[in-house]
This record gives C-alpha cells, sequence and structure tokens, in this order.
C-alpha cells in the first residue's frame, strides 16, 4: 500500500492502467426558460421583503433588480452544482460494476478487506486526476456538487427556496450531506491511485 503525506492508496494488483467509464456531464446549467428564472426570483425578493425603506432618492427598483440577479446566479450555480453531482454519481455506478468485472480490481471495494476504497473514492479519484491535469478541471466543489445531488433528486424551481436556504445549501446543508454519504463506509478508507487509473469527461452541453 502506498502512501502520500496521510493519505493511503490501495494495492493494485500488476502494472497496467486500467481504462474506467468516461464521465458525462451537461456542464452548463439545464434551464429552459431563463425568463421564468428571472421572473421567480423578483417576485422572492418582493415577497420577501429583502430591499429595506429608504429615502426617496433611493432606486429601489434598481435594488430589487439586483438582487434579482443575484438570486439567478445563486440559483443557477446550485443547478450546475446538481448536475455535476447527478452525473458523478452515476458514473460511480459504472465503475462499480467495471471493478467487479475486472478480477485484478474486484476486491478493492470489499469493505471486509484492508485496505479497501469506497464509492467516496472516485470523487477523490476524480479531484486528483484534475489536480495532475489529466482530465479538466470541473467548474464546481466536487463534493459540494455530491451533497446537493443526495440533497434533491431532481433540482426544485427556484420559487422552492428563499434566498437565505439558497446560502445555506451551498456551505452547510450540501456539506453535511457529502460527509455523512462519504462515512456509510467503514473506516479506514484508502485512495485509488491515480496513475493506475484513467477516464475522460465528456461536456454533453454541446450535443
Amino acid at each position: 500500500m502506498d502512501s502520500l503525506g496521510d493519505r493511503k492508496f490501495v494495492d493494485v494488483p500488476g502494472s497496467e492502467t486500467h481504462e474506467l467509464p468516461p464521465l458525462l456531464v451537461r456542464m452548463t446549467p439545464g434551464v429552459r426558460r431563463l425568463d421564468r428564472v428571472m421572473e421567480m426570483a423578483a417576485t422572492l425578493v418582493q415577497e420577501e421583503d429583502l430591499i429595506p425603506p429608504r429615502p426617496e432618492e433611493y432606486d429601489g427598483e434598481r435594488r430589487r433588480m439586483e438582487l434579482a440577479i443575484n438570486l439567478v446566479d445563486q440559483y443557477m450555480a446550485f443547478v450546475q452544482h446538481w448536475q455535476w453531482g447527478d452525473s458523478i454519481l452515476s458514473w460511480i455506478v459504472q465503475c462499480e460494476s467495471t471493478f467487479e468485472m475486472r478480477s485484478p480490481l474486484r476486491h478493492l471495494l470489499r469493505p471486509d478487506l484492508w485496505p479497501h476504497a469506497s464509492r467516496s473514492s472516485f470523487v477523490t479519484l476524480l479531484e486528483d486526476k484534475a489536480a495532475s491535469k489529466s482530465v479538466p478541471a470541473p467548474a464546481v466543489d466536487l463534493e459540494r456538487a455530491v451533497g446537493m445531488r443526495l440533497t434533491f433528486r431532481q433540482p426544485p424551481p427556484l420559487k422552492c427556496f428563499s434566498n437565505q436556504f439558497l446560502f445555506y445549501l451551498h456551505t452547510s446543508v450540501a456539506g453535511t450531506a457529502y460527509q455523512t454519504w462519504a462515512q456509510m463506509s467503514p473506516s479506514p478508507i484508502s485512495g485509488l491511485p491515480p496513475e493506475r487509473f484513467s477516464f475522460q469527461i465528456f461536456n454533453t452541453s454541446l450535443e
């Protein structure tokens, strides 16, 4: 078992590089009606009284529009993270099937053996490959993305959120969901050595 600082990596038999399934991601937010999203944001700003009373010379309509645009930006970031998380979870399932079909890899995900990897090890592998520039760097926080997908089976419309909840969603909610999911596998968990695996990332938004 190899080590890098405090990190441990599972022993992969042999010396060959294993090709994993490609990761297919819609990298641009799949929102059909941006004008409807903007309308929802403007309604939220008005209903939640986010604009405090100001002197008459204060341009309240302009401030309302700025807050609405900010809400839309937060929501689009949420959708983008969710799409990445959804794609990553589907990719992990495909990778698990690949491991099961290859005898050198089959034992690596068995929690009754040590050292072993886990489902979260594939997220770390993706981070390692992006850091080494073996694959394009994701435009999102991967752990947060998976956490958002674990929290929502489908991305709700903006009207289901409040301004504050979108803020918490980007911080504590998604992070807690990911950590809970990652800790479902018994410790100690070792990583997958990035130099022993290869895969590609494809942007399905271009189709």
